[in-house]
């Protein structure tokens, strides 16, 4: 089996000046997305890869091609994918594409992992890949219980006052159906899938679950200083989030 893994940042951020280049915890932020990487190859050496960064950054560029963890291929980004509007999965078929062209021959399965979720472990990984064979779904996606309900306790804006967000008689959120919310941390993608061209959700998607509270989307400078506060305690206390850690 031949493993694409993918890595993609964009130059700037809106939210977050930089984010893909900054330091967390005294490392660069994407550094720990290499290292679940690389720690996952290490604990599988059978698996054949490649692993890609894909930017428009020449920064994070880089920072990826100097590092000390493993090495990495480099695409940059062209103009046509920079825009505020070009869904992730444009770019990560881009690197499929670009990739097999490259090395000349096929990957049997796409795996993305994003710089700003850097709080996941190898089971996750592990999972993620396991799962997405076992069942032979076009998407796999990590996720965690989401702790709203749209059925339950979720409402939104009506034309008089506020309704739910999906019609329900239910008085428990015990009876709603489980809602789970996509944590932009892993994605699997069958390569077939991604020469559709369609959206992450349109195919036949499974799910892993993470631990949730050790995961925090960076999009505000707010999200980093809490997501240092959920990373000191889990990089001292949880050995599978501290080896990430020390092998950045």
């Amino acid at each position: 089996m031949k493993i694409l893994f993918t890595i993609c940042g964009r130059a700037g951020s809106k939210g977050i000046k930089n984010k893909n280049i900054r330091h967390f915890l005294g490392k660069p932020l994407p550094y720990y997305t290499l290292s679940a990487i690389d720690l996952y190859l290490s604990k599988h050496s059978d698996k054949k890869y490649d692993i890609v960064v894909n930017s428009d950054s020449t920064e994070l560029l880089s920072l990826m091609n100097t590092n000390s963890i493993r090495p990495v291929e480099l695409i940059h980004r062209s103009p046509e994918l920079t825009g505020d509007m070009v869904g992730k999965i444009d770019v990560i078929y881009n690197c499929l594409d670009i990739m097999q062209d490259r090395k000349g021959y096929e990957y049997d399965l796409v795996v993305d992992l994003d710089i700003t979720s850097p709080l996941r472990t190898v089971t996750d990984i592990e999972n993620l890949i396991n799962t997405h064979i076992h069942t032979g779904a076009d998407v796999t996606v990590s996720a965690v219980p989401a702790r709203r309900n749209p059925y339950f306790n979720q409402i939104r804006k009506a034309e008089h006052g506020f309704c739910k967000v999906c019609e329900s008689r239910f008085t428990a959120r015990q009876q709603a159906p489980e809602i789970y919310d996509l944590n932009a941390s892993l994605y699997a993608y069958r390569p077939e899938y991604l020469g559709l061209q369609k959206q992450v959700l349109d195919g036949y998607v499974e799910i892993i679950e993470m631990f949730d509270t050790g995961i925090l989307d960076l999009d505000h400078e707010n999200d980093f200083e809490l997501m240092s506060v959920v990373a000191e305690y889990l990089f001292r206390c949880k050995e599978n989030f501290k080896e990430i850690y020390e092998n950045c």
